[in-house]
């Protein structure tokens, strides 16, 4: 089975669409209908997800940075608009440091820019540790139990929590391990240096009832130059909960 999606007449600029941990290319569906009247969507799997079986190396942003960009060109796309939510967007944020030329715009949706001290990226360290250990330990569906109680998803209700843990079950247990492990926010490189030196245009959107990411946006846009668009009545995952309203954001950012 193929790792890459397509949609949307090859002729258009490319768009280029990174899901977050525990997802999949599949993920986008419901914002393809509109985005790909605009763009040549490209959907991927990234590693230990869908159909990726790629094992990285620790810690493997660089690795999976290179892999991306050069699945991209030989589609025959050199320079491509690129969209990351959460992992995928610190996926990007790698593509972006190592890859910045191939980038036509940066889009952030929910994606944190990273940990700024070794002290920081230590406790971060230890914390993702003891999720690993919960993913190498207990049945998916447990694991994926406890991880959709975090905070950061609080505005799943329990039908919608349910049904993600259907939809995420499907997964292999130690494919999203050894992704995990190896992209864990205490190994990430600074994003905010490498937005600094981006000079593409670059945007970072949240929803609105994600106060966790619309407090650290308020923090970063202090310290660089960034738009950050609020996407009205959604949490964390703002392509899920409002996907036409996501679309057209996406539209009107890159088509003012």
């Amino acid at each position: 089975m193929p790792t890459i999606k397509r949609c949307g007449d090859t002729a258009l600029p490319a768009l280029v669409l990174l899901h977050g941990f525990l997802g999949s290319k599949e993920d986008w569906q419901a914002c393809l209908p509109t985005l790909s009247q605009y763009f040549h969507c490209i959907c991927i799997d990234l590693p230990g997800h869908g159909e990726n079986e790629q094992i990285l190396p620790t810690p493997g942003f660089e690795a999976l940075a290179d892999t991306i960009t050069h699945q991209v060109i030989n589609l025959g796309y050199p320079q491509f608009h690129l969209l990351g939510y959460s992992l995928g967007g610190r996926v990007a944020l790698h593509i972006a440091k190592f890859h910045p030329a191939a980038l036509l715009s940066l889009m952030l949706e929910s994606a944190h820019l990273g940990l700024c001290s070794t002290r920081d990226k230590q406790t971060r360290l230890k914390h993702d540790q003891k999720w690993a250990e919960k993913l190498a330990s207990k049945p998916l569906r447990t694991f994926l139990s406890e991880w959709y109680q975090q905070p950061v998803f609080a505005e799943l209700n329990n039908d919608a929590r349910e049904q993600l843990i259907n939809i995420r079950s499907k997964n292999n247990p130690q494919a999203l391990l050894h992704c995990f492990q190896s992209t864990s926010l205490g190994l990430q490189d600074n994003g905010q240096k490498v937005l600094k030196q981006l000079h593409c245009p670059r945007y970072l959107l949240v929803g609105e009832n994600d106060n966790k990411f619309s407090n650290l946006a308020e923090k970063w846009q202090q310290k660089i130059d960034l738009s950050v668009i609020t996407i009205p009545h959604s949490g964390h995952n703002t392509h899920k909960a409002q996907p036409k309203m996501f679309a057209a954001s996406v539209i009107q950012l890159l088509y003012p």
